[in-house]
């Protein structure tokens, strides 16, 4: 292999890299990570230094107070987190809130409150590379879940066994792996863990809930919950499910399909087997070794060769292609009123922050593409990777004139968008179908006319945003 060959594979494999456990990198980033190295960028990225910073909350909140408090609607709350999400230096933080928020979907619409999706979203920020039974442990106190999912009024006399049932279908163990037993004797371990009183809601704000064990609505009782028998409370049960083996192998099949490649979707996870029985045994038994760390997994995966070798074998979420458009072009750097609009994009392609469908959260892979999504997807990328105005695009077209500073002809240009904007492998007859286009212009005059070169760039970047290829990341 070539310097040149290798140089351009380890290019491709630091992007791969960053769309998966970020949202992509420019041109600039991805040289710069590869002369640092491919684990080292792993490392980084999973166990971030203290010294790397998040996006600058105090500068938003200057600029956006409103964006501080969610209220009824998620508006506020989803600008904030889209705030983060373009603007963090670690990105997998952000990435894992995401996986996080898409498995433990919690939905405003529901809540009502958006304050608390942030606070909950700020949970997972903080501790989503942590442990995952102090995971559970948290979300079992979240005054979001405890809403959604009725544990309010989980009570001894009377078990509400919503919470308890997801917290085995859709949160540690999934379908098959649990009896309706197992279901109920599980909510009657979490009576008690409840909701405080707070002050009422007044004009102009909506107060937190907080968690509160009430001793008095508990249930007491001997349970019997998985094969065991005991006074459980909450904190038991959470241990008992750790011990049993489907629950290391539900939460890494839920990352497989998050950073790896798209699997069936949950329901159907008692009756498909994964794509990669290998690669899920090999997570589990590292998540289990490490006594449920999620760092560790992570790196884990992210070092492995299935993880190196499943590049675009993922659809790109909505959230993933408007950040990643927007960390491209440079478009948001920092609190802009733009910010308000671009954080309902992704809820008009089918992914609302703060308001996943379901308990089960978004259909991911192709369910992600459909005949009014995709065209509102590709609207979206190709409207600023088309605008040569944007800094992002500027520096794109700055490397693809580079290249050639007189003339380029057609398939050059074609080339070099793909590379640029990628690394991006397209099929021959697209690859074609762009070179023809292009041609019909002739080749490109950078010395005589720079700028109507850029516009044609710029307008070839649009194509490809539209292409296949480019919807999978």
């Amino acid at each position: 292999m070539s310097a040149i060959q290798s140089e351009k594979q380890e290019i491709a494999q630091m992007a791969h890299l960053m769309r998966r456990a970020g949202f992509g990198a420019s041109r600039d980033e991805l040289e710069r990570l590869v002369e640092q190295g491919y684990e080292e960028t792993v490392e980084q990225l999973v166990d971030p230094p203290a010294h790397i910073p998040r996006a600058d909350l105090h500068q938003l909140f200057r600029y956006m107070p409103s964006l501080e408090t969610g209220g009824p609607v998620t508006v506020p709350g989803a600008a904030n987190w889209l705030y983060h999400l373009i603007n963090t230096q670690r990105p997998l933080e952000e990435k894992m809130a995401l996986f996080w928020h898409g498995v433990f979907a919690v939905g405003n619409s529901k809540v009502d409150n958006d304050n608390h999706l942030i606070a909950q979203i700020d949970m997972f920020r903080d501790h989503g590379t942590g442990n995952y039974r102090d995971l559970l442990i948290m979300l079992a106190q979240n005054p979001a879940m405890i809403y959604w999912l009725d544990n309010h009024e989980n009570h001894k006399r009377s078990p509400n066994e919503n919470w308890g049932r997801e917290l085995l279908e859709l949160f540690s163990m999934g379908v098959g792996n649990y009896t309706e037993k197992d279901v109920f004797e599980c909510a009657r371990a979490f009576t008690g863990w409840t909701l405080g009183p707070k002050i009422p809601r007044v004009p102009n704000h909506r107060f937190f809930f907080q968690f509160e064990f009430r001793p008095e609505e508990h249930d007491y009782g001997e349970k019997e919950f998985l094969g065991r028998k005991g006074n459980f409370d909450g904190l038991d049960i959470i241990d008992i499910i750790l011990e049993e083996e489907a629950c290391p192998r539900f939460i890494v099949r839920h990352l497989y399909n998050f950073f790896v490649a798209d699997e069936a979707q949950v329901p159907a996870w008692n009756i498909e087997p994964p794509n990669d029985p290998e690669a899920i045994d090999y997570l589990a038994g590292v998540f289990k070794d490490s006594n449920f760390e999620i760092k560790p997994v992570l790196r884990a995966l992210f070092n492995s060769d299935f993880f190196k070798e499943a590049t675009f074998q993922k659809v790109k979420s909505p959230v993933e292609t408007v950040v990643g458009t927007l960390r491209l072009t440079e478009h948001m750097t920092g609190p802009q009123l733009d910010l308000i609009s671009l954080g309902q994009e992704s809820a008009h392609m089918g992914q609302s922050l703060h308001n996943p469908p379901s308990v089960e959260g978004w259909q991911t892979g192709r369910d992600w593409i459909n005949s009014g999504a995709v065209v509102g997807r590709i609207n979206f990328v190709a409207d600023r990777v088309s605008d040569t105005e944007m800094p992002g695009v500027q520096k794109i077209v700055q490397r693809v004139a580079a290249a050639n500073g007189r003339q380029m002809s057609p398939d050059e240009m074609v080339d070099h968008c793909l590379d640029l904007i990628g690394p991006l492998n397209v099929a021959d007859v697209t690859r074609l179908e762009l070179i023809e286009h292009a041609s019909e212009q002739g080749d490109l005059s950078w010395s005589d006319d720079y700028d109507g070169s850029s516009e044609r760039v710029g307008e070839m970047l649009a194509l490809i945003a539209a292409t296949t290829e480019y919807q999978f990341g």
